[in-house]
């Protein structure tokens, strides 16, 4: 989840722009590792530095560290350089964990930049059970003004039972918890976002992280699936150069399709999948994600949201499967299409943790009227219910999710819970709520995964930092999605235990519940990427399933005369500004949180895939419907919403303006109801053509114009498409029958808003 600007009101933006890294890291390695931070180069800057930092070896091997020589801005080395090496004094004993070892390397006048020089070193077998030990190796020159950076050579651990695959995972769990230090324990209940680590990985080792996730946008340098894999590999490593070796999982937003991942295949967002009354298909499309997940190293994604959306003007409605939470329930087959069927399922290499979010209730959040400026005026707000209500409605979702599919964590909501039975005013937030999240979820329904915050979510609570702290520890929190103040977070928690206001048993509760998710993914016998499978990362075979899923989401309203389906031998007018706008036609949460209009990533427009079906000699396109009308058979308009997410997708809320890509531009303002503009567009097609086709590309229900809705011919809610927009075009032209129907109640005006099946008129 990514960052935006910092508020100090829990109903407003929660996020912070830019990300600001973290302070220093409490050292807690048995020694501390040899690699620092270089210094800024200055052009013809001469170094020597271990090709990596780390290198993790079993026992009994020969580790080959090459020498690296950089000249800063490339070129040749002027004079001869001399580099020492040696093994250091580290946790692993000379003579008994390996031979010490040391000798110079020299490289002549003349010698290029990147010029390498190997040294061995040579790592003994020792009997018995050991945590993992470090051995430093150290480089040191005499020529004046050349830098140098050693590496840390990393044992693996061995000959303890819960590195052992063949026992249970209770038993795993337990041998490992009974050799955990508080310390070692409270970091493995932290999430930091990567952004906070990357510049200084050490603070994972020393602060003994247990998870790093990347929220929307959070992207290596170069976005592709090889380089995804490399950075979190890098990250996992350092995780692994402490004592005991236990494994980060990675988290990420993967909620329909891997979508921070350039060229990954995007699904519909959900309002559309729950359309597409195809449970199987759902499950499918979920597969399809986590196969396109784990590849890079990633073991679990924040999805699905199992919100059941009460009114249309959050901005999250698109997230969800619809407005009954029987529709929501149906299509919980995303979680077995994410984690398999059995636990036994989660350690394959194309399954992932699910998270079923946001725990409870936050689509049925009260619309406030009197929102402050820059508030968000639903998301993250009240739900003023009864317990009947509440239970049938937002907790209903819950049961299945937990007691048939066997998700693995749940998130809990931003937004607060007031029962109407004791008086309205008194609200608890659900990151502080013992008795849904503790007591309902966890005792009653038998939750045995983990329970993680939202992103600074115990912020939301309301009070002091430490309050908060033991407030939701105490509630049932497991993990604490900290992305900056990690470290706070974890010295805060040690002296809330220090303390007595949180007990020692809750900290292994949670902790138990955390290890156990990571010995089912099988991170401990593989930590890191599979690369064999980089490949099927938006292949076509998974763009098939996309395209399927576009056709089966698309919702037909409106068909006067057989308007639809589509002849090829007819002549296309293609209009509106979504016709031909790939990042308007996959909305939020795609590569960037709040999502961008144009081509950002890759897919096939509508535009695209109307030329596709129906040849491109038989289209004219004009955005804006200005070029001549005259010949053609039957127009299209494509028209709808621009992307946004959570918060400034609120009708009536902040406006989004940090995307690179925007310039620093305010994004318009959301409404329920179709734009002036692309009313003007529809108005002047279908007044012009004999045949008018409406396609509404939004993530929930908008209003037209009667005399705009009266103009068209068909009118097709197509929701949020996804990537492969061929599918759009499959239904208009009858290759694929229509066969979706409405997720959400579509109102004729926005002031009927919140309108949802089986209320009164």
């Amino acid at each position: 989840m990514p960052p935006t600007r910092s508020t100090t009101s829990p109903r407003s933006a929660r996020r912070s722009w830019p990300l600001v890294l973290a302070g220093g890291a409490l050292a807690l390695s048995a020694a501390p590792l040899a690699a620092a931070l270089p210094a800024a180069a200055a052009p013809g800057d001469v170094s020597v530095a271990a090709g990596e930092t780390l290198y993790l070896t079993p026992q009994g091997r020969v580790v080959t560290v090459p020498l690296v020589l950089a000249i800063e801005g490339g070129g040749a080395l002027e004079s001869p350089v001399r580099v020492r090496w040696a093994t250091g004094e580290g946790s692993a004993t000379p003579g008994v964990d390996h031979v010490r070892a040391g000798g110079s390397v020299t490289f002549p006048a003349g010698t290029a930049s990147g010029a390498r020089r190997l040294v061995s070193v040579q790592v003994l077998s020792t009997p018995g059970a050991e945590t993992a030990e470090t051995i430093p190796l150290t480089l040191r020159t005499d020529t004046a003004g050349v830098g140098t950076t050693g590496a840390t050579i990393v044992v693996d651990a061995h000959g303890m039972p819960y590195l052992d695959p063949d026992r249970p995972v209770a038993e795993r769990v337990a041998d490992l918890l009974g050799r955990m230090s508080l310390e070692e324990k409270v970091g493995q209940m932290v999430q930091a976002e990567r952004a906070g680590v990357d510049a200084d990985r050490r603070q994972i080792t020393d602060l003994r992280l247990g998870s790093l996730l990347s929220g929307g946008g959070s992207t290596p340098a170069e976005n592709t699936p090889r380089a995804w894999a490399d950075m979190i590999d890098g990250y996992q490593t350092h995780a692994l150069a402490t004592p005991l070796q236990i494994p980060l999982v990675y988290g990420i937003d993967a909620v329909h399709g891997n979508s921070n991942v350039y060229g990954a295949t995007i699904f519909p967002h959900n309002v559309g999948l729950g359309a597409a009354r195809d449970p199987g298909l759902v499950r499918e499309a979920a597969a399809v994600t986590a196969a396109e997940t784990r590849p890079l190293g990633i073991p679990w994604t924040f999805a699905p949201c199992l919100c059941v959306t009460r009114d249309d003007r959050w901005g999250r409605a698109y997230e969800t499967f619809g407005e009954h939470p029987a529709l929501v329930i149906a299509n919980e087959t995303s979680i077995a299409g994410l984690q398999g069927d059995t636990p036994a399922d989660l350690a394959g290499p194309d399954r992932v943790l699910a998270t079923a979010k946001h725990f409870a209730g936050d689509g049925s959040t009260a619309y406030d009227e009197d929102a402050a400026p820059g508030a968000y005026p639903i998301d993250q707000g009240d739900t003023i219910t009864s317990r009947e209500r509440f239970e049938r409605i937002d907790l209903a979702p819950y049961v299945p999710a937990v007691r048939r599919w066997g998700v693995g964590t749940v998130m809990p909501s931003y937004s607060s819970v007031d029962w109407t039975e004791d008086g309205v005013g008194n609200p608890v937030n659900m990151h502080g709520n013992g008795e849904l999240v503790q007591g309902w979820l966890k005792d009653e329904q038998g939750f045995g995964g983990f329970v993680i915050s939202d992103y600074n979510g115990i912020d939301h609570i309301g009070g002091e930092f430490a309050e908060n702290v033991r407030t939701a520890v105490n509630a049932g929190l497991d993990m604490f999605m900290q992305p900056q103040n990690y470290a706070e977070f974890r010295e805060t928690l040690l002296a809330e235990v220090a303390a007595g206001r949180v007990g020692t048993g809750r900290i292994d509760d949670a902790v138990r519940r955390i290890l156990t998710k990571k010995f089912e993914l099988g991170l401990f016998e593989r930590p890191f990427a599979d690369r064999a499978l980089l490949a099927q990362v938006g292949s076509d075979a998974h763009r098939a399933v996309a395209r399927e899923a576009a056709a089966a989401s698309q919702v037909l309203l409106k068909n006067r005369g057989g308007a639809l389906p589509l002849d090829t031998g007819q002549k296309v007018y293609v209009a509106g500004r979504s016709a031909d706008d790939l990042g308007n036609q996959m909305g939020g949460w795609t590569i960037t949180w709040q999502g961008q209009s144009g081509r950002h990533t890759e897919g096939t427009t509508v535009l695209q895939g109307i030329r596709e079906v129906a040849g491109a000699g038989a289209v004219t396109f004009s955005a804006d419907a200005s070029a001549p009308t005259a010949g053609h058979d039957v127009g299209v308009v494509v028209v709808g919403e621009t992307p946004y997410a959570e918060g400034f997708g609120d009708v009536g809320g902040p406006l989004w303006a940090y995307d690179p890509s925007d310039e620093g531009r305010p994004r318009e303002e959301k409404s329920l109801s179709l734009k002036e503009g692309d009313v003007a567009v529809v108005d002047r097609v279908c007044a012009a053509v004999p045949t008018c086709v409406v396609l509404v590309v939004s993530g929930r229900t908008q209003v037209l114009p009667a005399g705009t809705l009266a103009g068209a011919d068909a009118l097709v809610a197509s929701w949020l498409p996804g990537s492969e927009g061929a599918g759009v075009a499959d239904v208009l032209y009858g290759r694929t029958p229509f066969t979706g129907q409405l997720p959400l109640s579509w109102p004729r005006t926005d002031a009927q808003q919140p309108l949802n099946v089986g209320d009164e008129g």
